[in-house]
């Protein structure tokens, strides 16, 4: 059952094996984090003989989903499972709150700002404050007088800044 919040390993021993199969998968964009890190891990399970392993895009269109499912099955055939189903589910939508801990500091030492901040989630009409932005913490040096180059980074997730202290540029991980 996918549910809001970071995704918990389950506690039966079948499902916690299918699940560590699955949480070893990289994200193919930024592989010094897993699947499961990143929060898009949701759930795995059986339906009768039927593995199930269930994920969440980091947004509806993100090009690396393909590549994700194709590495799950990858990894459960070569564990042996020859039963089994990936199901992809938008609802409730991923947010950078599912990201670990663990997920955020890897970000961090690979030159990746993690997101700073909590998403913000609402069935009403959300104000949009387009003045100032909070200081993002440069992942090399750990200053907080950085500048944003762009909002439109590598990836749809990200978006380019600068350090002013060490002079480096590098992705931040948008809160979403």
């Amino acid at each position: 059952m996918v549910t809001e919040g970071q995704a918990q390993r389950p506690a039966g021993e079948k499902e916690r094996k299918l699940w560590d199969i699955a949480a070893q998968i990289p994200d193919p964009e930024i592989p010094v984090i897993s699947i499961a890190d990143l929060g898009i891990l949701r759930d795995a399970y059986f339906e009768a003989d039927t593995a199930v392993i269930t994920i969440t895009p980091t947004y509806s269109g993100c090009p690396a989903m393909g590549h994700i499912t194709n590495d799950i099955e990858m990894a459960l055939m070569k564990a042996g499972y020859e039963d089994f189903r990936i199901d992809t589910v938008l609802n409730p939508a991923w947010t950078t709150d599912w990201i670990t801990e663990t997920g955020r500091e890897n970000l961090r030492n690979y030159g990746i700002a993690p997101p700073q901040g909590k998403a913000e989630r609402s069935s009403s009409p959300v104000l949009l404050t387009l003045g100032k932005r909070p200081r993002i913490v440069c992942p090399q040096c750990g200053s907080e007088d950085t500048k944003e180059i762009t909002a439109f980074g590598s990836t749809a997730c990200k978006a380019l800044y600068s350090c002013n202290s060490c002079f480096e540029p590098f992705d931040y991980f948008k809160v979403h």
